[in-house]
Order: structure tokens, then sequence, then C-alpha cells
């Protein structure tokens, strides 16, 4: 009988019905909308921040700023006898392999230092370098010394265009030096290789590498080609790319990191020590414990990198927990609201029908269950209508597939991004902005659902408590004599 109320009730009422429904509908849907959004900007900060750190990366050590005046840019020297002489034209080229000269290095031992601290469960150490290639052609300068049979020291015909002028290359590519004993922490943990092998502990001293497939790609470099690197030929061995479809590796080349300290000359050293905590409520106090362990150096955590990243990222991370937050609040609000005074409404207007079924016997009880019966129907109605809104706009919005950029500066700390490595890196070692386009998601949770029908069923329980409440109060007697 209980049921069979319900229903003609409802269906008599269809007007409020609908109003309740389509308002926990709405409400409902903005905040499915807004929490995957929400979602969605995470797993792009998340995407962004990857390569920096790799899969179970949780500080990254690296060394105090160099003083400015201290180092310097590259330079590249020749000797008279540098280069291929050929048609009055010199060919000349040279590679070095550098660190940033802006960032200190820390010593090798640190590895060991950081890695025998508490909470530290594994620690890693890289050597980040940039490798500059000058290459080029000017006029052979003995004849423009000496002069040719019968001429009296002009300038020859050689050089580009057979002007006698001079041009010159500069190429770079970011390098690390990585253990190869040693890459579940770090960039190499969060990466595959696609073609070829990974380096393994008996490459150590071996000049081979592996490199990142979209500078393969772009550089037509395969499999079993060499490469230079510091003035020494390397044996490219593997592939490899980002686990992350959005995300690209920390570096272009990968070698073995005593071949990265001997080419660059800087024995024992690395630039960047990756540390793993044991535990994640126990990285700030790892963190606490190199910064005063250690001197010299800067820790970064991950929570410290976010801030770095700007762009329209933040904006719309920003955006969504402002605006769309208390937005779906209000709208909650007012749904609510809304239920409420039209479930009140109603129960004044059955005045004499609850008053009648307390005259026949009806309970108090009865009489609230009836009314909050009627408004968790109305709540679930509106709760499936909204949850079938929420998941369209969830779905039109990973159809759509906007792309949200996020700007990571790498001095010092790495980043994403082709060209910028752990280090920052770059000719000259001047800092770098990396720019990452990353694809915004939103994700459906199971959660969210859940949050759906909760919403829905407490709306019509707050309702139903308000109204039943009002009818509950109704003296049969009272009822029956308002409507004479």
């Amino acid at each position: 009988m209980y049921w069979t109320y319900l229903r003609r009730e409802l269906a008599g009422r269809k007007k409020q019905t609908i109003i309740v429904a389509v308002g926990l509908a709405v409400a409902i849907a903005l905040v499915i909308v807004v929490n995957a959004l929400s979602a969605g900007v995470r797993d792009a900060q998340a995407q962004a921040l990857e390569s920096v750190y790799g899969v179970g990366t949780d500080l990254t050590v690296t060394g105090a700023a160099a003083e400015p005046g201290e180092g310097g840019g590259q330079r590249f020297e020749f000797d008279s006898e540098a280069g291929q002489t050929e048609d009055g034209t010199t060919s000349v080229s040279q590679s070095r392999l550098t660190a940033d000269f802006m960032r200190g290095t820390l010593g090798a031992s640190t590895v060991e230092s950081v890695a025998s601290l508490d909470g530290v469960a594994a620690a890693s150490g890289a050597l980040s370098l940039t490798n500059i290639t000058f290459s080029g052609e000017m006029p052979d300068r003995s004849q423009m010394q000496q002069g040719g049979p019968g001429e009296s020291g002009e300038p020859p015909s050689g050089g580009p265009d057979g002007a006698g002028g001079s041009a010159f290359d500069l190429n770079s590519f970011t390098v690390l030096g990585i253990d190869p004993d040693d890459t579940a922490v770090g960039p190499l943990s969060a990466v595959e290789v696609s073609e070829g092998r990974a380096l393994t502990a008996d490459d150590a001293g071996e000049l081979v590498a592996v490199m990142d497939a979209t500078y393969a790609t772009t550089n037509e470099i395969a499999i079993g080609d060499t490469i230079d690197v510091g003035g020494s030929d390397v044996e490219v061995v593997g592939i490899i790319t980002s686990t992350s479809s959005d995300a690209d590796t920390a570096a272009n080349v990968y070698i073995p990191l005593d071949v990265a300290q001997s080419l660059a000359g800087l024995e024992d050293v690395v630039s960047t020590v990756y540390v793993q905590a044991i535990s994640a409520d126990q990285i700030e106090a790892v963190q606490a414990e190199i910064e005063g362990s250690v001197a010299d150096v800067t820790v970064s955590s991950q929570s410290d990198l976010a801030s770095t990243v700007s762009s329209s990222l933040s904006s719309a991370s920003s955006l969504i927990t402002n605006l769309g937050t208390w937005l779906s609040i209000l709208v909650l609000a007012v749904a609510l609201a809304l239920a409420v005074l039209f479930t009140i409404s109603g129960v004044t207007r059955r005045t004499r029908e609850f008053g009648t079924l307390k005259a026949i016997g009806w309970s108090n009880g009865r009489v609230v269950g009836q009314v909050a019966g009627e408004s968790v129907i109305q709540g679930l109605i509106g709760g499936a209508i909204g949850l079938a809104i929420g998941l369209a706009g969830i779905g039109i919005i990973n159809l759509i597939s906007p792309t949200i950029s996020s700007t990571s500066s790498t001095t010092g700390q790495g980043g994403p991004g082709q060209g910028g490595g752990p280090m920052g890196g770059g000719f000259g070692g001047m800092a770098q902005q990396t720019a990452t386009d990353v694809v915004l998601h939103a994700p459906v949770t199971l959660w969210v659902v859940a949050a759906a029908v909760g919403i829905a069923i407490a709306g019509g329980l707050i309702a139903g408590a308000f109204g039943g409440w009002r009818a509950a109060r109704l003296s049969p007697a009272e009822a029956l004599r308002s409507v004479g």
C-alpha cells in the first residue's frame, strides 16, 4: 500500500516532482563535471612533472648555483693544423661535452651519503651535460698569408659560395650520464625501451648510449649508428620513449655515468641525486635531513617543482578550484533550498489529506515516512538525470580533448621536454623554460558516481525531513476544520 500511495502522489504532483528533480540534476551534473575537470588538471600536472622525477622519485638533490663570474661559456680552439683543407677551404669540427657552468656539481660520494640517511629507500646519481658541436668552413689561412703563384696574398676563392668567407654551425643535444646498474630511481624509471635494449651493468666504461625516440627520429638515427659525444664515437644500442604519452624523456641521449664523467673531464662528480623515500609521509623529514647534512645543495620535492609549473595549466587549476567549486556549492545550496520549499509548500496544500490520514489512524511516523519517501524518490530521479548530464558533459570534454600548456623552469632541477635535462643545460648553460602541451582528460571515477547518488539521497532526505516535520505538527481536528 505504501508504494502504491507514493506512486499515485508523485504522479498527481508532476510539476513539483519535475522542478525538484531538475534542480538537483543541474547541481549534481555541475559537481560531477567540476570534480572530473579538477582530477584531469591534477593528472595533467603530474604528467608535466613525470619526466623530471620518474616513477618512484620523491626528491632531487642538485648543486648550489655558481657565483656570477665563475666558469664561463664554451671556447673552441683550433691550432694551425686543425681541420682538412681542400680547394682552398678548411673544414673544422669539434665537439665538447660540458656541465652547466651556472650550477655547481656534487662529489660522487654525495650519493652514498644521501643513501645512508634515515628514511631513504634508494638514491641514484646522474651527471647532466650538454654536447655542443662547432663545425664549419673557412678559407685556407696559409694561402691568405703566403699567396699562390703569381698572386700577392689575395684571398682565395674558396669558402662558402666561393666568396672567401666563413660559415659555422653550432649543434647541441642534452646528455645524461646515469648509473646503468641503478635505474629504478630517476628519469629512466619513467621510460620504456621501444627498440634495441636498455643500458645494463655490463655497459660501465663502454661507449654505448640509448636515445630518446623523438630525437632519434628527427635526426634519422637508428640502432647501431654512432654519434659524436664529446669527440668520441658512441654506439646507439637502444631507443626509449616516455611511459606517458603526454610527457617527454628528460634528455636526448643517455650514457653510462663513468663514461660521461670521463668524456667531460669531470671525474667522480654528479650533478643530480635522485632520492626515493621509504614512505610518502617521510618525504618532508628526509628533505630536511638532507638539507641539514649535505652542504651547498638544493633539495626539491615534486610539490616544490609543481609551483614552477605555470601558464594555462595553473590558470585552469585556479579557475576550477575557486570558481568551479564555489559555483557547485552555490547551485547545490539553491537546489536543496528549492526542494525544501516545494516540499513544505506541498505539505501545506495537503493539510486536509494529512488530517484525514491521521484521523483514520496514521501515526506521525507514517506520515513523516510518506513525505520523506516522496522526497527521496524525487531526489533519486534528479540524481539519475544529473548523472546522465554529468557523464555526457565529461564525454564531450574528452571528445574535444582540450590542450593545456605548462611551462617549467629547468635550471638546476630538470624538466620535461627535449633539450632540457635534469640540470637545465643548453648552450652557455643559461636557464631554460620548457613548454609542454598536455591533453586534458576528465576521468570518471566510482566515487564521483557514488557522490552523485549520495547527494541525490541527501537532498531528498533533507527536503523530506523539513516536510515531514511540518506534516507531523498537523492536528487532525485542526486540519479538518481548516478546510471545513
